[in-house]
């Protein structure tokens, strides 16, 4: 049977308990409305929606049609929409769950079933174990109950919320002097994202094309995902030939939110940790006091200090929204390094690259008014903190299993020097707490790797920062170029990983 993972149910379009159907989605429906109801929240309104994926429709339809059968006042949205709408609508109806189907970034194959409860919050332990000894206990066939779609409001509150978002977190600057290039890689956040850009003063937006309408089979890209090589070059040779200010890609489902600058060597897309970064120092700007910013064990180090010039509040969770929503009472932000960031967590407590594209388009007029670039503030960092340069490595392996098998025999042997530099090990597996997680971590003066399978995808990830001082701007130059040999160093590490494997 399917597990609760990262983010969910999710597996490939397939029969069997295993696979992403009709019969799965019925049953995961009926035993989450039987843990509902054990829990006195029978009755309560529930919140559907879906993406754009083979079967997405079929399987909404199911899941609304069998809460309604239960006794569920269900809103089933009425056409695909990004999964920060079915977030924000379960908190603005104070709904006792919602649902969306989405398989977000995953390959054109596979589908998936994500869960809110706690005020439009990811599912967590125990209530995912205990969600899952419900589906067990389901008897077929499941009832079910026509139900007319609804909600189209909805989608108008929550554009509405995110065009105020400039006018929260920052001054106006001069939106309409900025061009922007976007991409939806063929998901369902185009229409949205071009529409919440607009009613926030951002009107020079140019669009690739060939990716803006959904297509569930993803046709000009291998993996669907803007973190993937080759998945933003539509993206940044469309800003190159419009001369943009910024690049912007969404990912599938628009939760997350990808930036593409420009660079002496043209255009390049900027890893989370450097979006995180830069979002949270727009957010910090404007917040209340005793503000309270976060990040998971895999993200750069770099926040923290950034947290404490700023007088600011720090916290590290697990990787997931489901643990960085959680994070500690006054959350302004939260990023984590797979390009999720969340900007307004009291409407969203995931993340939506929707909103984030929004931010960062704000953050490009204010520094545009003062004559700098995203990358002149990301130099500024280097300069005040420290160079920060990070790297992914990902081993895609023929399934999850794969990932947990590699990980648990680098724990049973662990390095006890990387590059020829002595580390210091972490099994974050053995850690007390709320940190606890499969996972290893390899610290060293320098550098840092975390080791991890991946919780959505057949992957082993790898984390990679190097640390370096820089005595001022006329030193970044070397600082980088010696940085990009330390990360190469790392890279070969990691990727021998599988190869010993093998």
């Amino acid at each position: 049977m399917l597990r609760f993972g990262t983010a969910g149910l999710r597996g490939p379009l397939r029969e069997g308990p295993d696979g992403m159907n009709v019969t799965t989605v019925s049953r995961a429906t009926a035993g989450l409305a039987d843990w509902l109801r054990a829990r006195c929240l029978g009755g309560g309104a529930v919140v559907v929606g879906r993406d754009a994926r083979h079967g997405s429709a079929e399987f909404a339809t199911a899941t609304a049609e069998i809460f309604t059968a239960a006794g569920f006042p269900v809103t089933l949205l009425p056409e695909p929409v990004p999964t920060p709408v079915v977030a924000f609508a379960v908190r603005e109806l104070g709904a006792v769950a919602g649902v969306q189907i989405t398989a977000s970034h995953n390959p054109p194959a596979d589908n998936g079933y994500k869960v809110y409860l706690d005020g439009g919050s990811q599912l967590i332990a125990p209530a995912d174990s205990e969600i899952e000894k419900c589906i067990e206990a389901v008897v077929e066939p499941v009832a079910r109950e026509t139900v007319s779609v609804s909600g189209a409001e909805l989608v108008d509150r929550y554009l509405a919320r995110v065009a105020e978002l400039p006018g929260l977190l920052g001054g106006p600057g001069e939106r309409a002097d900025v061009r922007i290039a976007l991409t939806a890689l063929h998901g369902v956040g185009g229409e949205l994202a071009v529409r919440a850009l607009a009613a926030a003063g951002f009107t020079d937006v140019h669009v690739v094309e060939e990716q803006f309408a959904p297509d569930p089979d993803f046709p000009t890209v291998s993996f669907p995902n803007p973190e993937e090589p080759g998945a933003a070059d539509l993206l940044l040779a469309l800003a190159s030939r419009i001369d943009a200010d910024v690049a912007i890609a969404l990912d599938p489902d628009a939760d997350r939110c990808a930036l593409g600058v420009p660079g002496p060597e043209g255009w390049h897309m900027l890893r989370g940790d450097e979006t995180g970064v830069l979002l949270a120092d727009y957010v910090l700007r404007t917040s209340p006091a005793d503000p309270l910013v976060a990040t998971t064990i895999v993200s750069s180090r770099l926040l923290s200090k950034l947290a404490a010039a700023r007088s600011a509040r720090y916290a590290e969770t697990l990787t997931g929204f489901k643990w960085l929503a959680r994070a500690g009472e006054g959350l302004v932000y939260a990023y984590e390094e797979a390009i999720g960031h969340c900007v307004d967590p009291t409407k969203v407590r995931d993340k939506d690259g929707i909103s984030a594209a929004v931010a960062a388009a704000d953050l490009v007029a204010l520094l545009k008014a003062e004559g700098k670039s995203l990358q002149d503030e990301l130099d500024s960092y280097a300069v005040e903190f420290g160079l920060h340069a990070g790297d992914q490595v990902s081993l895609r392996l023929p399934d999850q299993a794969a990932a947990s098998v590699l990980v648990a025999a680098l724990r049973a042997n662990p390095p006890t020097e990387i590059a020829g530099t002595p580390v210091k090990f972490t099994d974050q597996a053995l850690v007390r707490g709320r940190l606890r997680t499969d996972a290893l971590i390899f610290d060293a003066d320098d550098f840092r790797i975390v080791v991890r399978p991946s919780g959505t995808e057949p992957k082993l990830k790898c984390y990679l920062e190097v640390f370096a001082p820089v005595a001022g701007p006329d030193a970044l130059d070397n600082a980088r170029e010696l940085a990009a040999q330390r990360l190469s160093q790392l890279t070969t590490f990691c990727r021998s990983l599988a190869d010993s494997k093998e």
